[in-house]
């Protein structure tokens, strides 16, 4: 019985050789354009697929393989002796192996400068459609996407163990390879960021050794590695690559010209951060905030990292360490610990490119049924926007210490409470179920550091409801407050700070953090 594959490929790696395993095994095999040529040019014999068809490719190669002598031949059940008389009627033979795989139209619209016609030749018609006429009859056609399997395909070929389990899973490989494609289309497409259907589709990068607890499942899926450069260490966890997402986009609120920013994340929270001249100044400040909490964190900052930041960081074990470059003595210190993870920052996460080089501009949390979608919290604190709403305002210090305090502030978890100095944080409240408990936890944790809040800066990541919260900031020696503003008792909290002699600043924009 002759058997015969059918092989269409825009990703080019091993099909020569798989291909001549195939003809090893006496398989006939029939080939279009780019395909054919490169296997002949290998020495593979291969045959056009107008042979099949009769009928030449056409409009440029548009139009090659959409013809029923290879449809039927793929989608024939071999069960039913209806459809083989059909065949048999009609002269066609039967395709017993499909191996494809798509134009590269995401890599192509991943460019900045494409163009919307280039785009649109990417788009692949015949591939999907063999895909899954492949993979809708899996049961008599073995469907091939990825280089990754063809040696798994071959070897069971070779000695006769194709099962109904491989089959299955080269096919659900198959409509999950044609759904990351039309999703990458339907994106670049859309015009708007939250459409009635929402095309997303995320190719898996690893496994992960378990979740949040060891209980659970995990993988990490999508492109986290054009970001990150892992340059020592073990493999990272779920709640790692949490924190690193979390710290970075923390340390990128503190553009390099204003210094060097140095922040220390534990949980997704920060546990401080501090600017300097050198990474070590840096490191001092942020670190003095807590003295405890640093222990098995998360350090990441913007600039390179030096012997001297290194040696002062090596005195505790941080888990993982995030910077743009690591001098070559610092990594060789800190690649002695074996389980610390040094991270190389590759890029800004806070301009993640879409398709077409257009800004993603989602944020998703699964509930139950479906996901919760938003914009990123991104926007930046102009002077514009601040309101003095007290009869004192602010000093130039002041206003600087509370511009500090706002930007860290948005990245701890609400309630969100940070006393700040105009570069380092003192002390920090995150998470908890009242605005002024998180403002006496931001105390009581500088307090334990031996840190003075005396004229600290307050940021609160929403709107304080009540006078107690300024009360508790002022008893503790903080002279001005950051915060949204819109409370129903608005006017008690400013006669409070008023009566305090506290200034107040209003920036009508919250930042919860959940």
């Amino acid at each position: 019985m002759c058997v015969r594959a059918l092989l269409s490929v825009s990703d080019k790696r091993g099909v020569e050789t798989f291909a001549a395993g195939l003809a090893e095994l006496g398989w006939q095999l029939f080939s279009t354009g780019n395909t054919q040529r490169h296997l002949a040019s290998a020495g593979v014999p291969v045959r056009s697929v107008s042979e099949l068809t009769g009928f030449p490719e056409i409009l440029d190669g548009r139009v090659k393989t959409l013809h029923p002598a290879v449809h039927a031949g793929i989608l024939a059940r071999r069960d039913l002796p209806a459809h083989m008389e059909a065949l048999a009627e009609h002269g066609i033979a039967p395709i017993d192996l499909v191996v494809v795989n798509l134009y590269p139209f995401a890599q192509t619209v991943a460019r900045p400068d494409v163009t919307r016609d280039e785009a649109l030749e990417q788009i692949d018609i015949g591939g999907p459609t063999l895909v899954r006429a492949a993979a809708k009859n899996h049961p008599s056609v073995l469907v091939v996407v990825d280089p990754a399997d063809y040696e798994t395909v071959l070897a069971a070929l070779r000695d006769g163990s194709v099962t109904s389990e491989l089959r299955a899973r080269l096919a659900a490989k198959a409509f999950a390879h044609t759904a990351a494609y039309d999703a990458a289309i339907a994106a670049y497409l859309a015009d708007d960021p939250f459409p009635p259907t929402l095309p997303l589709a995320f190719t898996k990068a690893q496994d992960l050794r378990y979740g949040e607890n060891p209980h659970q499942r995990a993988a990490l899926y999508g492109d986290f590695g054009q970001f990150f450069e892992q340059l020592h260490g073990k493999e990272l966890s779920y709640i790692n690559i949490l924190d690193i997402a979390a710290v970075s986009e923390l340390v990128e609120e503190f553009p390099r010209s204003e210094g060097v920013a140095l922040a220390i994340v534990k949980h997704t929270n920060p546990c401080g951060v501090g600017l300097g001249a050198t990474g070590l100044e840096a490191w001092e400040k942020a670190f003095a905030t807590d003295r405890d909490a640093p222990f098995g964190g998360i350090i990441a900052l913007n600039a390179p990292l030096d012997l001297p930041l290194a040696q002062a960081i090596d005195e505790i074990f941080s888990e993982i360490i995030i910077a743009p470059e690591f001098t070559p003595e610092a990594l060789a210190l800190l690649k002695k610990k074996k389980n610390r993870r040094l991270m190389r920052a590759l890029r800004p996460v806070s301009q993640e490119q879409g398709s077409g080089g257009r800004r993603t501009p989602l944020l998703l949390h699964s509930v139950p049924g479906g996901v919760l979608v938003q914009e990123p919290d991104r926007a930046p604190l102009d002077q514009e926007e601040l309101r003095v709403v007290t009869k004192r305002a602010p000093t130039d210090d002041e206003l600087r210490a509370l511009r500090f305090a706002w930007r860290v502030c948005k990245h701890v978890k609400s309630n969100a409470i940070v006393y700040a100095a105009a570069d380092r944080t003192l002390g920090i409240g995150a998470g908890q179920m009242s605005r002024v408990d998180s403002s006496r936890v931001a105390v009581i944790k500088a307090r334990a550091s031996g840190l003075s809040l005396q004229g600290a800066a307050v940021a609160s990541d929403a709107l304080f409801p009540f006078p107690d919260g300024v009360e508790v900031a002022a008893e503790a020696g903080a002279t001005c407050v950051i915060q949204p503003g819109g409370a129903l008792r608005d006017e008690e909290v400013i006669a409070a700070a008023d009566r305090l002699g506290m200034a107040m600043v209003f920036t009508g924009r919250r930042h919860f953090r959940h």
